[in-house]
C-alpha cells in the first residue's frame, strides 16, 4: 500500500479487538491519527479477557481470511504458527460426518485452516499492527484502554467524533470527553450500540435481518492421556435436522484439543462436568465420545448461547452518515459455530483498505463505497450460515421464498455429493472457505455432477487412510 498523509485527518475506531486492529491496518497511511477506544485493559500476557465472552471457544481461520490477514499484514501467519497455531488442511486434516456418512478424505492441500485460541490470535494480530503502524512515519496510533465510548457526535448528516468516558467507576457528565474524528469506524463487536446512537442522532437504525437456530454451545479443553493418543486430525459432526446435536474436536496450541458440543432448541449442551461428557454420546456418531476416554479434561465448560445471525444493512444507499463506517460483527455477525466471523472481518478491512487505496484516501463518496464493498465480502459468509440455519429457525427468520427453498435443496444435494466426489467437494470448500464467491457452485460441471449423479451414501467409519487426489 502506498503511504501517504493528509492534513491532519484523524480517525477513531471503537472496539481495540481483532476487528478494530484490522481496521486500523487498513487506515495506516490515509489518516495521521488513529485512536483505538478499548473497553477492557489488554491482559500483560496472552491470556482471557472479559470483553470477548466468547474467546475460550473454538476459533478457525478459514483459508479466504488467512489470504486477506497476510495481505494487511504480511507475516502474521508465519508469527501465529509460532505461537502455536496448528495448521489443519481440508478436508485431509477434518474427519466430518455428515448426514449420509463420513466424508471422504481427499489428500486436497488448497485450503489450510488455522486453529488456534481466542487470546493468541488477538494478541499477535494486535502486536503486529501496533508494531506496523510505529514503524511507518505515516500513521500515529494512540489506544485508549479501559475506555468506552457512550456516543457519536454529530447529527443525522454527520459524524464528527465520539464521546467517550474512562471505566472507573466515574459515569457522571463531567467524566466523558469527545474525541473530534472525521471517520469513525465502529469495530466493537455484536455488542454494537450504533442502532441505539442512530437514534439519539436523529438517524433511523438501518435495516435488521435476523435468522436465530437456537443454538447453543459449550466448550472444554482437553490434552491427550498420552503421545500416541493423539487423534491424526480433526473432528466435526455437525448436527442436522434428524440429529439436532454436533461437536467439533479440534486441536490447538500447546498439545491441547477444544471440544465444542453444539445443539439447537431442547438439545442445549450442559455445562455441568459430567453431564457434559455425557452428552458427547448423544450427537449424530459415536467418535468423539470414544476420542475422550483416551484424553483428560484441563479446563472448566464454558457455554455460549448468543448464536443468532444478524445482519444490519449499512451498505445500503443512506444507511450510514457521512465520516462513519461500520465493520466486522458490529455490521454482520454470524453463528459462531461456522467459524467465518473473524474471517469476514479480514475481508472486509482489505475491502476497506482497497478502496481507499483506489480512490487516493478519503473524499466524498469514498467511504459509502468502502461500506459497499464490505457488505460484499460479507454476502458469501451470509449466505451459508442462514442457509444452514434456517430450518431451525422460528418466527420472521424462519420464512423462505420459492428460490431460497429450491436452493436449499441444491445445495443440500450438492453436500451429500460433495462429501464423495472430489470436483463437487473442491467447489463446496472453495466457496465455504470464502476464496470462491457462490457462482463456483453452480460451474456446469458442478451442476451436472451434483444433480445427475446419484445421492451416495458417505463411509460407515472415520477414514484412516488419506486418498490421493
Amino acid at each position: 500500500m502506498a503511504e501517504h498523509t493528509g492534513h491532519g485527518r484523524s480517525a477513531v475506531v471503537i472496539g481495540g479487538g481483532l476487528a478494530g486492529m484490522l481496521a486500523v491496518t487498513a487506515l495506516r497511511g490515509h489518516y495521521d491519527v488513529v485512536t483505538v477506544v478499548e473497553r477492557d485493559r489488554y491482559p500483560a500476557d496472552r491470556s482471557f479477557r472479559k470483553g470477548v465472552p466468547q474467546a475460550r471457544h473454538l476459533h478457525i481461520l478459514l483459508s479466504g481470511g488467512q489470504r486477506a490477514l497476510e495481505r494487511l499484514l504480511p507475516g502474521t501467519l508465519a508469527a501465529l504458527t509460532e505461537a502455536g497455531a496448528r495448521r489443519l488442511y481440508l478436508p485431509r486434516d477434518l474427519l466430518t460426518r455428515t448426514p449420509t456418512g463420513w466424508q471422504r478424505r481427499f489428500d486436497e492441500r488448497r485450503h489450510p485452516t488455522l486453529s488456534v485460541t481466542r487470546p493468541v490470535l488477538d494478541a499477535v494480530v494486535r502486536e503486529r499492527a501496533l508494531h506496523a503502524a510505529a514503524a511507518g512515519p505515516a500513521t500515529r496510533v494512540e489506544v485508549l484502554e479501559a475506555t468506552e465510548a457512550v456516543g457519536l457526535t454529530g447529527d443525522a448528516r454527520r459524524v464528527t467524533g465520539v464521546t467517550v468516558r474512562a471505566r472507573n467507576g466515574d459515569r457522571s457528565a463531567a467524566a466523558t470527553r469527545v474525541l473530534p474524528a472525521e471517520l469513525v469506524v465502529d469495530a466493537s463487536g455484536r455488542g454494537s450500540r450504533t442502532p441505539r446512537w442512530y437514534a439519539e442522532l436523529g438517524r433511523e437504525a438501518p435495516q435488521e435481518v435476523t435468522v436465530d437456530s437456537g443454538l447453543a454451545y459449550a466448550t472444554r479443553m482437553y490434552r491427550p492421556t498420552a503421545r500416541d493418543d493423539e487423534p491424526d486430525a480433526g473432528v466435526n459432526v455437525p448436527g442436522w435436522p434428524g440429529c439436532p446435536r454436533g461437536a467439533a474436536y479440534i486441536p490447538v496450541e500447546d498439545g491441547n484439543w477444544l471440544l465444542t458440543l453444539s445443539g439447537v432448541r431442547g438439545h442445549h449442551p450442559p455445562t455441568d462436568d459430567v453431564e457434559f461428557a455425557a452428552f458427547s454420546a448423544t450427537i449424530g456418531d459415536p467418535y468423539v465420545h470414544e476420542l475422550l476416554a483416551r484424553a483428560e479434561p484441563v479446563s472448566p465448560v464454558h457455554g455460549f448461547r448468543d448464536t443468532c445471525n444478524r445482519r444490519r444493512h449499512y451498505e445500503r444507499p443512506g444507511a450510514v452518515p457521512d465520516g462513519f463506517l461500520v465493520l466486522g460483527d458490529a455490521h454482520c455477525t454470524f453463528n459462531p459455530v461456522y467459524g467465518q466471523g473473524m474471517s469476514v472481518a479480514a475481508l472486509g478491512a482489505v475491502a476497506l483498505r482497497d478502496t481507499l487505496d483506489a480512490a487516493g484516501g478519503p473524499g466524498p463518496g469514498v467511504l459509502a463505497r468502502a461500506q459497499r464493498a464490505v457488505g460484499r465480502a460479507a454476502e458469501p459468509a451470509w449466505m451459508a450460515a442462514v442457509g444452514a440455519d434456517r430450518p431451525y429457525a422460528r418466527g420472521n427468520g424462519a420464512k423462505a421464498g420459492l428460490g431460497e427453498r429450491l436452493t436449499t435443496w441444491y445445495l443440500d444435494r450438492l453436500a451429500a455429493r460433495a462429501a464423495v466426489d472430489r470436483i463437487v467437494g473442491a467447489a463446496f470448500r472453495d466457496v465455504f472457505c470464502l476464496t470462491a464467491p457462490p457462482s463456483r457452485l453452480m460451474a456446469p460441471r458442478v451442476v451436472l455432477r451434483t444433480i445427475l449423479l446419484p445421492r451416495l451414501p458417505g463411509l460407515s467409519r472415520p477414514p484412516t487412510a488419506v486418498e490421493p487426489v
